[in-house]
């Protein structure tokens, strides 16, 4: 799907800087990162559609908009993210999340819905202000289509009989749940654990503690991923009740990049 650069503001004098593909080269150039660091950095089992053997390429991206940043020294890709509206979802048959639960209660909510899917930042990045900047390309975009909830998947690793995956959603129950009207079903549940649930425990994972400093809650329990070694969290953002502490860092950084 191909978007104007300029759709969204860019500081081009910034070391790196964020912009929407305007083409499939700029796609691919997505799909090349996130096949290095799911494929070959975290071992997922990745499709290859059309042959593109060094791509993870699936059915959604051709109705995404693709949010690259880029460091200006190389022009090279160092981080992405795919957004998908719910206008497009309804008109191209539903979101990537309906391949792992039942969305009915997200489905139904008044609003314009925004899923955010598929980001990753490159290796060397990942110390720095990709994910910052990135982070304000997905508030432009927000601001741009007046979206009132941002949901998407927050990944966590499984661990041993996916116990690691187990506390971490332990941990999610106790401290950003949200309410049972907006709860999801997973298809492929987690693995039971003989754990005690009193000792289950484990810290939240940076992004998702960023997800959760904003205000997002997670929709139920945790899907299984066996091709990527995950367990997703659906994660749900009402814009309306952005934690007022982080709207300034969320939205304002748009100007900053």
């Amino acid at each position: 799907m191909g978007v104007n650069a300029s759709a969204l503001p860019v500081r081009r004098g910034a070391r790196l800087y964020v912009e929407l593909a305007a083409g499939p080269q700029a796609v691919r150039q997505a799909q090349a990162l996130r096949y290095r660091v799911f494929a070959e950095e975290l071992g997922a089992k990745l499709t290859h559609e059309h042959g593109a053997t060094a791509l993870d390429a699936d059915a959604f991206d051709a109705y995404c908009h693709h949010l690259l940043v880029r460091d200006t020294r190389t022009d090279t890709v160092v981080g992405c993210t795919r957004l998908l509206n719910g206008e497009t979802a309804r008109r191209t048959g539903g979101f990537y999340a309906e391949t792992e639960f039942d969305l009915g209660a997200i489905s139904a909510l008044p609003g314009k819905l925004l899923e955010v899917g598929r980001t990753c930042i490159s290796a060397d990045c990942r110390q720095g202000a990709a994910i910052a900047v990135l982070w304000s390309g997905i508030a432009g975009y927000i601001q741009l289509h007046n979206i009132d909830y941002l949901f998407g998947c927050a990944s966590v690793p499984l661990g041993e009989g996916d116990v690691q995956a187990a506390a971490i959603m332990n941990r999610i129950r106790r401290q950003a749940m949200a309410a049972p009207r907006l709860r999801v079903t997973p298809k492929l549940p987690l693995l039971r654990t003989d754990v005690p649930e009193a000792v289950l425990d484990a810290p939240l994972p940076a992004l998702l503690k960023a997800y959760v400093r904003l205000g997002a809650r997670a929709c139920g329990e945790a899907c299984r991923d066996p091709d990527f070694n995950v367990g997703d969290i659906l994660m749900l953002l009402d814009l309306g009740e952005l934690n007022a502490t982080y709207a300034r860092h969320f939205l304002e950084r748009v100007s900053e990049h």
